[in-house]
């Protein structure tokens, strides 16, 4: 088991770094915080928030990659909704689409259902996970000097990566993306395929 080490990133700060180095990529938000998180921030065509389906967004954000190859694809989700979605890691990990990188915002704790502790806090250790699934390019980040330095090769390799960065359970302001899901669905299909398409 990892020691456990001090925890001073603020979840708004990560992800505002994440979305200004990175400006053309698709964007897959897991549900709850994620998906208040990026809207917070910015809000683009191009980003696709996830209300429900609890464990699926790395799996969405696979075949999103895999369908637009071309395009780098991130998959920005909680630990609780990782954790439900473990397998997929097991998945990504077989073909290893080098546009696709998965980040994890660990906060600890179930956020949507009362700050319950997840699995994280205690002894679980999501980048090991990774890691034994066969992403090898895998790394847990703690403070603002590691994360400088992982975000700009978070798609700089030859495969997917994983990337899980601790942040403190301070949410910061809650800005609620489009509820809508089939103006979510459609918004970012036009985005991605045109007019045409739909």
């Amino acid at each position: 088991m990892t020691r456990r080490r001090k925890v001073s990133l603020e979840r708004l700060d990560v992800v505002g770094t994440l979305l200004a180095q990175h400006t053309d990529m698709l964007l897959v938000c897991g549900l709850g915080n994620p998906c208040w998180d990026v809207r917070s921030v910015t809000d683009r065509d191009d980003f696709f928030y996830m209300w429900g389906g609890m464990g699926g967004a790395t799996m969405m954000g696979f075949g999103l990659a895999r369908a637009q190859p071309n395009r780098h694809v991130m998959v920005l989700t909680g630990d609780g909704e990782m954790l439900m979605g473990m397998g997929s890691l097991a998945t990504v990990a077989v073909t290893k689409p080098r546009n696709l990188a998965i980040v994890v915002l660990d906060n600890e704790h179930y956020g949507e259902t009362g700050m319950q502790t997840t699995h994280t806090h205690h002894n679980t250790e999501l980048a090991a996970i990774s890691e034994g699934a066969g992403l090898k390019s895998s790394r847990t980040v703690y403070n603002r000097k590691e994360l400088e330095a992982v975000v700009p090769r978070l798609f700089a390799g030859p495969t997917s990566t994983f990337t899980c960065i601790k942040v403190t359970t301070s949410s910061g302001r809650k800005t609620l993306p489009p509820r809508h899901g089939s103006f979510v669905k459609d918004r970012f299909r036009r985005s991605v395929l045109g007019d045409a398409n739909l």
